[in-house]
C-alpha cells in the first residue's frame, strides 16, 4: 500500500485531483469523499476519455452525492462511479482500489 493523501486533504462531499502510479504507471486520479468513506477512480468520463475536472484539479459535485463530468454534465455516484445521468448513462468510471487507514488515504 502506498499513501496518497490525508482524508482531511479532501473536502467533506468534495473531490481531489491527484497522480498516482497504479500498476506501474502514473495515472491522473480523482478521490471523492463523503464523512469517513473515500473512493478513488481514473479521472477519465467513460463517454468520451476526457478529464471530468473544468479547470485542472477543479471538480463540480453535487450535495456530496455525485461527481459531473464538466464536459458533458454526466453524474457519477461516488460510492461507485456509475453515471445515473447524461450521455453515458449506465456506464462507470474506472475504480482504482483505496481504504482509509488512521486518517490517511491509502492505494491498495
Amino acid at each position: 500500500m502506498s499513501r496518497l493523501c490525508d482524508l482531511h486533504a479532501i473536502a467533506d462531499g468534495g473531490a481531489l485531483a491527484l497522480q498516482a502510479e497504479v500498476r506501474g504507471r502514473p495515472e491522473p486520479l480523482v478521490l471523492v469523499r463523503r464523512g469517513d468513506q473515500v473512493w478513488a477512480y481514473r479521472n477519465r468520463c467513460p463517454h468520451f476519455s476526457v478529464g471530468l475536472d473544468y479547470r485542472p484539479g477543479e471538480f463540480s459535485t453535487y450535495r456530496g452525492q455525485v461527481l459531473m463530468c464538466a464536459h458533458h454534465s454526466a453524474l457519477f455516484r461516488f460510492e461507485d462511479g456509475q453515471c445515473i445521468e447524461g450521455p453515458c448513462e449506465g456506464s462507470r468510471l474506472e475504480a482504482v482500489p483505496v481504504r482509509v487507514l488512521e486518517g490517511r488515504v491509502m492505494l491498495l
